[in-house]
C-alpha cells in the first residue's frame, strides 16, 4: 500500500505552484467574505494533508478498488438524489450534520481512478463495439445521477473528461472523425431546442442563461446578463496593478458595493482582476498553465497507461474548471456556476482537487526513470548472488 519512494523523483515544483495558488485563493476568499477565510485556510490544510498521504500511496494498488469506488460513487450520487440539501433551485448537497459535501466533486476524482483502470485492462480491445458501450453505460450511469440534481455545468465537465480519458487511452481517429459526425449535428438540434420558449429539456434558468448570452441586448434577460457585465466591470477597474496600488475609486468595489453575488465562488476571478489587475490575473493564469502542465510532463513518465490516463485527467479537471470560469467572469460564455480550481471557495471541490493531485504525485513517483533505476539495482544484486554462487 504505501512504497518506499527516493525523495528525488518528488515533484517538488507541482507542490510549490499548489501552495502558491491556494495560499492566493485564501487572500481572494478572505477578500470576498471575510468570515470565510480561515474556512478555506483549513480546506487547505485538510487537502495538503491527504495529498502527501496519497501521494505515498501506491496508485496501482488503489486501482484493484475500482468497482468498490464506482459502487461507492454511485450511492453518493443516488444520496444526493434522494436526501440531498437544496440550494439555488438545486439539490447537489449531502448535509450529514458535521458536514455538508457536494459528492459530485469528488465523483470526477472516482470516474477518472476507475476509468483509468478498466482502460488499462481493456488496452488491447478498447476500439471493439463491446468494450466501447460497456464504457458508456458505466459514464452514463453517473452522468444521468449528476444531470438530475439539475447539474448541467458538471455533467458537461464530466462527458468532456471521459472524452479526454477515452483519447488517452488509445481511441482510434476512425472512431472519433464517426463520433464527431454524429456529436455535431446533435449538438446543433440541441441548442436549436434550448432556445426554444416551450422546451423541455433543460430548466428555464439554464436556458435564461443561454439566451441572455446569445442575445445580451434583449431586455427580458437583463437580469441574467447584469452579473457578468458587474464582472467585467470589476476586472476592468483593476486595470494594469489592480485597485490596491492604483487607487482607482471611480467604480464600486465588487466586494463592497456587493453587485456581484456568489463573488467567493463563482466570480472569484472579478475578484482577482479589481485586486491584483491585469498582472494578478496574468501571474494565476500561468499558475493554473504550470500545474496543468506538470500533469501533462508527468504523465509521459508514468510506468503505465492506467497512471497516464490520471494524470491527464485531473489536469483535464483544472485546465477545464478553469477555462470555463474565467469565460464566464469575463463574459466569453454563459453563466454556469463553475468554481476557479483552488481559488474558489468551496471545500469538497479544493480538498477533492488536492486528492487528485496527490495521486498525480504518487505516478510521478513510479515513473519509468525510478522503475529503470529499481531494474538496475535488481540486476546487481542477480549479479551478486550469481558471482557469491560461482565462488
Amino acid at each position: 500500500m504505501i512504497k518506499q519512494y527516493k525523495l528525488r523523483f518528488y515533484n517538488f515544483r507541482l507542490v510549490v505552484f499548489l501552495l502558491a495558488i491556494s495560499f492566493i485563493g485564501i487572500q481572494l476568499v478572505g477578500t470576498a467574505a471575510d468570515y470565510l477565510r480561515t474556512r478555506q485556510l483549513l480546506g487547505v490544510i485538510i487537502g495538503v494533508v491527504l495529498m502527501l498521504i496519497l501521494s505515498l500511496m501506491d496508485y496501482s494498488w488503489l486501482l484493484n478498488f475500482q468497482w468498490i469506488m464506482y459502487g461507492f460513487n454511485i450511492v453518493m450520487l443516488l444520496a444526493v438524489r434522494f436526501f440531498g440539501s437544496s440550494a439555488n433551485g438545486a439539490a447537489r448537497w449531502v448535509d450529514l450534520g458535521f458536514i455538508r459535501f457536494q459528492p459530485t466533486e469528488l465523483s470526477k476524482i472516482i470516474i477518472i481512478l476507475f476509468f483509468a483502470k478498466f482502460f488499462m485492462d481493456h488496452e488491447e480491445d478498447l476500439n471493439t463495439l463491446k468494450t466501447l458501450a460497456k464504457s458508456a453505460v458505466l459514464l452514463v450511469i453517473p452522468l444521468m445521477l449528476i444531470y438530475v440534481q439539475p447539474d448541467m455545468k458538471n455533467t458537461i465537465t464530466v462527458t468532456v473528461l471521459f472524452c479526454i480519458l477515452i483519447y488517452i487511452a488509445g481511441l482510434s481517429y476512425k472512431i472519433i472523425g464517426g463520433a464527431a459526425l454524429i456529436a455535431i449535428p446533435l449538438a446543433i438540434i440541441f441548442l436549436s431546442i434550448v432556445v426554444q420558449p416551450d422546451q423541455k429539456l433543460i430548466q428555464d434558468y439554464q436556458r435564461n442563461r443561454i439566451m441572455s448570452f446569445l442575445y445580451p441586448e434583449n431586455e427580458e434577460y437583463a437580469d441574467d446578463i447584469e452579473q457578468q457585465n458587474n464582472s467585467k466591470t470589476a476586472i476592468a477597474s483593476g486595470e494594469l496593478v489592480g485597485r490596491a496600488f492604483n487607487g482607482n475609486t471611480s467604480v464600486t468595489s465588487v466586494n463592497d458595493g456587493n453587485f456581484v453575488s456568489e463573488n467567493q465562488t463563482d466570480f472569484i476571478f472579478a475578484v482577482a482582476g479589481e485586486r491584483y489587475g491585469f498582472i494578478g490575473c496574468t501571474f494565476i493564469v500561468v499558475l493554473l498553465f504550470l500545474i496543468t502542465f506538470e500533469c501533462i510532463r508527468m504523465s509521459l513518465r508514468a510506468k503505465d497507461l492506467a497512471g497516464k490516463i490520471i494524470c491527464c485527467g485531473v489536469g483535464s479537471i483544472v485546465a477545464i474548471q478553469s477555462f470555463i470560469n474565467i469565460c464566464v467572469a469575463t463574459g466569453l460564455a454563459p453563466n454556469t456556476g463553475t468554481p476557479l480550481p483552488f481559488l474558489s471557495y468551496g471545500l469538497t471541490s479544493l480538498i477533492s482537487l488536492f486528492m487528485g493531485m496527490g495521486l498525480v504525485l504518487n505516478v510521478g513517483l513510479q515513473s519509468s526513470a525510478y522503475n529503470k533505476e529499481l531494474q538496475k539495482k535488481e540486476q546487481k544484486k542477480d549479479a551478486y548472488f550469481r558471482k557469491e554462487e560461482y565462488l
